[in-house]
């Protein structure tokens, strides 16, 4: 009789090897020789397992289970890491912050806040929203206005977190957002 073999999921942070992988977070490269997160599962395509790759700020904003998992490892590297902690901390003290996959304005009148089910007027600024899959694949999940975004996460929406990944926005856009973030503290 055939024992089934278990699959070692540790989770990896190292720094790159070559810079061809590509964030699960964000969608940029993975610059040579900088640190990276590699979440480790079980392979969904055949045996053994394989490993997602993450900027570590990604991982904190998106994954902060599997990096707090990660940096509680002897061999998790020095540096950043205390920040990241404290991030990935945060962001699971409020499960839906993990969902914020930058802002944007709306291209057309089409779009419901999913928090409100009112249109996200053309022009007006939306927080996008994916949910992450046991494939370990982020899948897009809708808008929300941005006057909802403190409703919607039950916590204030960190400017950082919307601004690391909103990459496509210009200096003046971030200026703008930064300012509506600020009037919409609560």
């Amino acid at each position: 009789m055939c024992a089934a073999r278990e699959v070692d999921v540790a989770h990896v942070l190292e720094p790159a090897t070559s810079s061809r992988a590509r964030c699960r977070g964000c969608g940029r490269l993975i610059e040579q020789g900088t640190l990276r997160f590699g979440e480790r599962m079980p392979n969904s395509y055949g045996e053994g397992e394989m490993t997602l790759w993450l900027h570590p700020l990604c991982a904190a904003y998106k994954r902060p289970e599997p990096l707090l998992a990660a940096l509680q490892a002897p061999t998790a590297a020095a540096g950043e890491l205390p920040q990241l902690a404290a991030i990935a901390r945060r962001t699971l003290q409020h499960e839906r912050l993990t969902r914020i996959d930058g802002a944007e304005r709306a291209a057309s009148g089409q779009a419901r806040c999913r928090h409100c089910r009112e249109p996200i007027a053309r022009g007006s600024w939306r927080v996008r929203l994916v949910f992450h899959d046991e494939g370990g694949r982020f899948n897009p999940g809708g808008f929300i206005h941005l006057a909802c975004a403190s409703a919607y996460f039950e916590a204030p929406a960190p400017l950082e977190q919307l601004l690391h990944f909103s990459g496509e926005l210009s200096a003046g856009e971030r200026a703008d957002l930064a300012g509506l973030m600020a009037g919409n503290a609560p």
